[in-house]
Formats: C-alpha cells, sequence, structure tokens
C-alpha cells in the first residue's frame, strides 16, 4: 500500500492553471490530478493562506474518491487564497469563474466546497456566464453525451442538487428549508458509521460520540447518529464547544444544527475553546466525526481518544490528521493500526456519489433514492475492504490498496 501510495503522490498532476486577481489580493489554482476518462472534478474552495499544495493534494484525493463515488474520472480542485470573509468575497468569486470558463465547459466539473456555496454562488455565477451546470464539463468530457442526453443529464443535475428536501427523514424538523447539498455529506458520514457496525459487529445504538466542527458536515452526521440512537456528548468548534456527558437528546442536536450561525455553533452553555480542547479528548466515547478543516487531528488528541475508549473514526473532512503528507501520514497510519478508520473518499463521498448518480441514466430524482443511493454506495466500499480484510484494524489502508490499484 505504501508504495503505491507514494508512486501516486509523486505523479505530477497533468494540469495546474494559476490565476492572480488583478483588482484584489486573491490568487488561485485549478489542479487537474489527471483527465482520466476524459474529465476531471472537485469542488472550489477558499480561504486565508490556502496554497497550491493544498489544493494538489486535495486534488488526488478526489481521484481516490472517484473510485469509490464514480463515474470513473480524474480528480482535480478549485481553490482561492482570499478571506471568505472579506466584502468582496462575490466579485472575487465573480472574476474567478470567468477565468476558468473554458475549463468548466469542457473536461473539469466543480461544485462547492469550504466557504463557498454551491446552491448560492457556483450554480448562479457558472449559470451568468453561460454554464447550464458546474459539471457540465464532466458531461461533455467523459460522458460526450449527445444533445438530448446532454439536456437530461443537466437536467437531472439542476434538479437533484439544489432539490429541497421533502421526506421528514433527512431533514430536521423546523422552518427552515434544507437541500439535498446541504445534507447529503454529513448523512453519507453517518452512514459509514452505521455500515461499519453492521459490517464489522456491534450495536450502534447507546454508542458515545465526539463532532469536531459544526457546519454542513458535522451537524448533519450528528443528526443522523443520533436518530440511531447515539449519544452525542461533545462538540468541538472553532470558537468553543459543548460537553454533556449522558449525551444530548434528539431534539436537542437537531436545535443545535437549526440555530448554527452559518458554521457556527450557538449555545447558551458554550464552553470557550481553550477550556473545551484541554477536555474533549479525554471524554469517554466510542465514535469521532472529523469534521472541521483538513489536518487539525493531533497524535497527542488521537492518542487520548483511543486511551478513552475510542473504536472507529469515521473522517468528514478530508485529511483530517496533522501530518504532512498528501494522504496518509504517521498520524492516520497510527490511529489505523490500533482502532477502525474509514478514510475520507469513503465516508465523505456523498456530494461526489450524488453528482455521479444524478448523471447516470437510471437517476431518480426523489429524496429517498438519492440518499439511500450514497448509502448503498458506502455499504459497498466498505464490504469490500471488509472482504478483503476482515479485521477491525487497518480498515483505512486496506480500503486506500483496493482504490489505489485501479489509479497507479
Amino acid at each position: 500500500m505504501q508504495e503505491l501510495l507514494k508512486k501516486f503522490e509523486n505523479k505530477q498532476p497533468e494540469i495546474v492553471f494559476e490565476w492572480s486577481d488583478n483588482e484584489s489580493e486573491a490568487e488561485g489554482w485549478v489542479v487537474i490530478n489527471s483527465l482520466r476518462g476524459g474529465a476531471a472534478g472537485g469542488g472550489t474552495r477558499m480561504r486565508k493562506g490556502l496554497d497550491k499544495r493544498e489544493v494538489e493534494s486535495l486534488a488526488k484525493t478526489m481521484e481516490v474518491k472517484f473510485t469509490v463515488s464514480g463515474p470513473a474520472i480524474g480528480g482535480a480542485k478549485s481553490g482561492i487564497n482570499f478571506d471568505p470573509n472579506d466584502p468582496r468575497k462575490g466579485e472575487v468569486l465573480q472574476r474567478w469563474y470567468k477565468a476558468v470558463m473554458p475549463l468548466l465547459k469542457n473536461y473539469y466539473g466543480t461544485g462547492g466546497d469550504l466557504n463557498v456555496d454551491e446552491i448560492h454562488e457556483v450554480i448562479p455565477i457558472t449559470e451568468g456566464y453561460g454554464l447550464w451546470h458546474p459539471q457540465e464539463g464532466i458531461v461533455n468530457g467523459h460522458f460526450h453525451a449527445t444533445e438530448p442526453e446532454k439536456i437530461k443529464k443537466i437536467g437531472q443535475l439542476r434538479q437533484g442538487v439544489s432539490k429541497v428536501l421533502e421526506d421528514p427523514h433527512f431533514t430536521p424538523n423546523g422552518e427552515k428549508k434544507y437541500t439535498v447539498a446541504d445534507m447529503i455529506t454529513g448523512y453519507g458520514v453517518a452512514e459509514a458509521v452505521r455500515h461499519y457496525y453492521k459490517i464489522w459487529g456491534g450495536d450502534l445504538k447507546g454508542k458515545k460520540a465526539v463532532i469536531q466542527g459544526w457546519g454542513n458536515v458535522g451537524a448533519a452526521a450528528a443528526c443522523f447518529l443520533a436518530v440511531e440512537g447515539v449519544k452525542v456528548v461533545g462538540i468541538i468548534d472553532r470558537e468553543g464547544g459543548i460537553i454533556r456527558e449522558e449525551g444530548l437528546s434528539l431534539d436537542e442536536v437537531r436545535e443545535l444544527f437549526l440555530n448554527r450561525n452559518g458554521n457556527k455553533l450557538v449555545a447558551p452553555d458554550i464552553i470557550p475553546f481553550e477550556e473545551i480542547n484541554g477536555k474533549i479528548w479525554d471524554l469517554p466515547s466510542e465514535i469521532f466525526i472529523p469534521a472541521a478543516a483538513s489536518r487539525l487531528v493531533t497524535q497527542d488528541q488521537v492518542e487520548r481518544m483511543v486511551n478513552a475508549g475510542l473504536e472507529v473514526i469515521s473522517c468528514g473532512a478530508n485529511v483530517p490528521f496533522a501530518d504532512s503528507e498528501i494522504f496518509f501520514g504517521p498520524i492516520g497510519v497510527w490511529a489505523d493500526e490500533r482502532i477502525s478508520v474509514i478514510p475520507d473518499f469513503i465516508a465523505n463521498c456523498g456530494m461526489a456519489r450524488v453528482f455521479a448518480y444524478l448523471m447516470s441514466k437510471k437517476a431518480e430524482v426523489t429524496d429517498k433514492a438519492i440518499f439511500d443511493d450514497v448509502s448503498k454506495t458506502i455499504g459497498n466500499a466498505l464490504k469490500k475492504t471488509y472482504n478483503d480484510n476482515p479485521n477491525k484494524k487497518n480498515i483505512a489502508q486496506n480500503s486506500f490498496k483496493i482504490a489505489l490499484a485501479q489509479l497507479v
């Protein structure tokens, strides 16, 4: 596995597009790891301090993810080094998408990612430049769709991704309407945990979980786990968190989801970050969902969680461990050799799978069909890993081996 990984990591990306904004300090990159199958896909993220290496590592992550989610295309990623809270964000995105439009027309498909919203930013801006849908490049480059096929596939994408959820099984209660894009990644991360206990054995109900990050992924995963009877005992977010050793009730988890301010945890009894960061890693729990930014989880934190009884990590964030390696460094390996680690490219493939499903001929654009398809895809990937090695340890490394054998 390590040899395959090194080979894949060290391979130069096929295309690197570099951009400097002429009206602000923003700079950006599209990294296309390969045009496998004639196209590549990966979302657009924005954060201050982002660099080309981060974009390159995420493009490679996407390529591995497509071996699970489909379609059989190359991995790509767009990254913009700019403060997403800057009032000029919208103008920067307008100029960025104008610059990358030829790629998006022909062979690159994108979507939302960290600090860039699929429904409210990516789709309206790219539509304004004449793109039918941000995935149009994949429909053209990979599927070589005829005009009627293209209209059908893009129609399904337009309808499905921004579909307002009606089925109460897939959305928290409340006034606000949520879309497939809002809930699907967190749902997949929670389903990965459910499938893990189903395949490797054990009762999910009554297990305790700690959640890192309270954006769409972490908050949605917590809601879906709570529905399964999991007790959420701790949440740590950027500015603080909550500890409830007996577990939050389902209604309390849903309320925290609905009360978010953007991606921020809002609660009356919030514990300041320094204090919760000192305590939460020693909290007895069996499930950990890292769903904040990449490369945050340290060796010390993992060791403390394992000592407190941790059984499984379902990676909501891409590359959650604080290793310098592109995919999997010493911290990830240490955890994988002691407990069960469900890697990001399986656990958080929900949105990539939705795109693939909606581009297929048999897509049914209903809440249940879309969510069931994501669950089935994740379950099948974990069964494949189990069949290769039924041990509860080294799940991530065995999953990588299966994926990389298709790419290297």
